[in-house]
């Protein structure tokens, strides 16, 4: 048995919640009505998928919802990240809406309400209809249209009941996975090419929080996934490097929507327009500001290799391989535990990507939601590793807090474990343990060492088994 300290106390109000995602947790990928989305299309793909698994069951949330809440309920957070399926609810991105499939959202909305819950919906994660996509999905200026006008839908029927919205999820992971990496779904692999993706995804939020306010709702942000980027050395050639990945990765995403510019005026003549005309949609004010942390990036300069040996250059984004011409390298970092996936453990990593937020937007940064954080351990539901995990980054940011950073929440990735992407099955994130042959939840330790901590923050005796 491992022992555990209380946590600090949080302060008053402070949001606790978990995440989850529509294509990797709901399957019934061709019941009611549902089209189907870039995702549907990659996973057919012969090699796509790491372990060889598909998403059509997964954890089978669309029909076993009833007993998430009552493990949300039991586990006592605040709030429940999930993200809406754009082809459930739009089978072809627009036009006919699909009863059926808003009715589902309808009916969990509901339910989180009547569990004291606040539902916090995602409207995009990465599940482009397929429509869309076959007609070049976000490398046309029109998809970001249809974003809104699809937003603008599940805000009429939902809006009477949700408080606050995140209308994209990692715009930057789409980017540079699915369009520029070709790792993701789509599977293209454009390179810098790929920009246009990131110029339509953030056209599209802005577009999207105007007609969110046009229904009436009045918190919205947006989940961005951040990290803090460290050169591999103090030479110049490491420093360039890792400025342009900070650029690539944290600044592309982030500047357009809080300074309403982009950061590198090269950079932006790459970019479809009108840009300057666009940005005043993509920099409309947000109430929350959305930060997914998982590790920071050690990056160094490009390494000359002989043309026999021209292959990957490092582990790269995300455990992705990078090709070799691209201008900067990523490495490992020394000296750090790994998670299952292969990631370094850096609790004070968190708010140190805080700090250089606040540092860098000033009074234009909104408070902040840490929207995910979390750990893929292959542990069953004895996960003592994921326990110390959260307790370390909760620490680091109860820290940052004291500090002066204005954090008003934190979502545990995930509720469930859950199709991981490209990686399959393999990875496991959840509190909850999930059989994928008969979709039996069992909740983790760490699910009980998370309930017992947000008994105390609420002042409730600890009840329930210890954590192991």
């Amino acid at each position: 048995m491992t022992s555990h300290q209380s946590l600090p106390a949080f302060p008053d109000g402070f949001l606790w919640g978990v995440s989850t995602s529509a294509f990797q947790i709901e399957g019934a990928l061709d019941e009611d009505g549902r089209g189907p989305s870039a995702w549907d299309a990659f996973v057919r793909q012969e090699g796509r998928i790491k372990d060889g698994s598909d998403a059509s069951v997964t954890t089978d949330h669309y029909h076993r919802w009833p007993e998430d809440i009552a493990l949300l309920r039991e586990l006592g957070v605040g709030a429940y990240r999930f993200s809406v399926s754009w082809p459930r609810v739009l089978p072809s991105g627009a036009g006919r809406v699909n009863g059926p499939g808003l009715d589902f959202y309808d009916r969990l909305v509901d339910a989180l309400c009547e569990a004291g819950i606040q539902p916090v919906p995602t409207l995009f994660h990465w599940d482009t209809p397929l429509a869309l996509e076959e007609r070049g999905g976000w490398l046309r200026r029109d998809t970001a249209q249809r974003f809104a006008d699809y937003a603008d839908t599940v805000a009429a029927r939902l809006g009477d009941r949700v408080a606050h919205w995140i209308t994209l999820n990692e715009p930057a992971e789409l980017t540079l996975l699915g369009y520029g990496l070709g790792a993701h779904a789509p599977g293209e692999r454009l390179l810098f090419d790929a920009l246009p993706v990131a110029h339509h995804q953030l056209l599209g939020h802005g577009l999207a929080v105007r007609a969110l306010r046009a229904r009436g709702v009045r918190s919205i942000g947006i989940a961005n996934s951040h990290g803090p980027v460290r050169p591999r050395t103090d030479s110049g050639a490491d420093a360039e490097a890792a400025d342009l990945y900070d650029t690539l990765t944290n600044r592309l995403f982030a500047d357009p929507l809080l300074l309403g510019r982009y950061p590198d005026e090269g950079l932006a003549a790459l970019l479809p327009g009108p840009v300057d005309e666009d940005l005043k949609a993509i920099s409309e004010p947000l109430d929350r500001y959305g930060v997914n942390y998982y590790q920071p990036t050690l990056v160094g300069a490009p390494e000359p290799r002989p043309a026999a040996d021209a292959g990957p250059a490092g582990a790269g984004f995300a455990g992705v391989e990078l090709p070799a011409e691209l201008p900067f390298t990523l490495h490992e970092m020394p000296g750090r535990e790994r998670t299952g996936f292969g990631w370094a453990v850096v609790p004070e990593g968190l708010p140190e990507t805080l700090h250089i937020l606040r540092d860098r937007y000033g009074d234009r940064l909104p408070p902040v939601l840490v929207t995910e954080n979390g750990c893929a351990y292959p542990d069953r539901t004895r996960d003592a590793r994921r326990i110390a995990f959260h307790d370390a980054h909760l620490r680091a940011l109860h820290r940052g807090i004291g500090e002066g950073l204005d954090v008003r929440g934190y979502f545990v990735w995930s509720l469930l474990d859950n199709f991981e992407w490209a990686e399959g099955c393999a990875q496991r994130f959840g509190l909850v343990h999930v059989d994928y042959a008969t979709s039996e939840r069992t909740p983790k330790d760490s699910f009980h060492w998370l309930r017992r901590a947000l008994c105390e923050q609420r002042g409730e005796q600890r009840t329930g088994p210890p954590a192991r």
